[in-house]
């Protein structure tokens, strides 16, 4: 016990004692604290002093908080190669923060900063959409409430059918997908925000059916009728499960209201959102 007290003083020039600070911790004992620490948490001790900001820079501390399949991930992040192989761990979980595009913009992925797990939206432009090229049922709009800045908008359908697909390495864990969807069209007048609900019809009639399917026999399927005009809702569809970041998981995913008794008008479809179960609370 001696020597443990011992070790928080030191001899001062005349003999005298003095005080160890937290900057006088060795960087390798600094590091492996901050390893168990989430990424918040290791920028603000980063603040404390020059010690803390070396160990916070670390690689050996970084790699802990990136998924497995991070190269993977770079390469759909960036294209220049020699740029990747030359930023540090804490570059790359920085830059898998950010929103990056791939498949021609339509789709994005990010870390949430916290975790560091995986999120993804799939904008409207990369569903298969029943009737998007005939401007009698369908317009591509400018929204500033898109992360992409465009939605689907719908006038009026009797068969009403999206369908969508992705092939990605999702790194280990369980999923749920969600479609983002707004009754009425938004815009904006005189700086306010207001909400045209003059197309909203037939979604009380008969729910909407919404599925998943992986390639590995995992299926999901609910059913709820579309409310509440006038507000951006994710609508869950089911979860998913990713055994391995080193295989691609496929997915596809479905929302249909085919009972063409009746028509259905006044929707906007933005994106389809994935991200780990329990991330976004319904």
């Amino acid at each position: 016990m001696g020597a443990g007290a011992s070790s928080i003083m030191r001899q001062g020039g005349h003999g005298g004692a003095q005080e160890t600070g937290l900057g006088d911790l060795p960087e390798s004992c600094i590091a492996e604290l901050m390893r168990h620490l989430d990424p918040p948490g290791i920028c603000k001790l980063a603040k404390l002093s020059r010690t803390f900001r070396e160990a916070a820079s670390g690689d050996f501390v970084w790699e802990t908080k990136l998924p497995r399949n991070y190269q993977y991930l770079m390469e759909k992040a960036s294209d220049e190669v020699e740029q990747r192989v030359l930023l540090t761990k804490k570059e790359i979980y920085a830059q898998l923060c950010r929103r990056n595009r791939f498949d021609g913009g339509a789709k994005e992925f990010w870390l949430e900063k916290y975790g560091g797990r995986l999120c993804m939206s799939i904008s409207s432009k990369a569903l298969l959409i029943t009737g998007i090229d005939d401007r009698r049922y369908w317009n591509n709009i400018p929204s500033e409430e898109s992360r992409f800045n465009s939605v689907a908008y719908l006038h009026q359908i009797w068969w009403f059918e999206v369908d969508g697909e992705i092939e990605f390495c999702f790194p280990p864990g369980t999923y749920s997908l969600y479609f983002r969807l707004h009754l009425g069209r938004p815009s904006r007048r005189l700086g306010r925000r207001v909400c045209h609900t003059e197309h909203i019809h037939g979604w009380d009639v008969k729910p909407v059916r919404f599925q998943l399917w992986t390639s590995d026999g995992q299926h999901a399927l609910c059913q709820c009728k579309l409310a509440d005009p006038g507000r951006w809702i994710r609508y869950h569809v089911g979860d998913f499960m990713a055994g391995s970041a080193d295989v691609p998981t496929k997915l596809k995913f479905s929302m249909k209201q085919i009972d063409c008794t009746h028509t259905k008008g006044g929707l906007c479809v933005d994106s389809v959102l994935i991200c780990p179960k329990g991330l976004i609370q319904e």
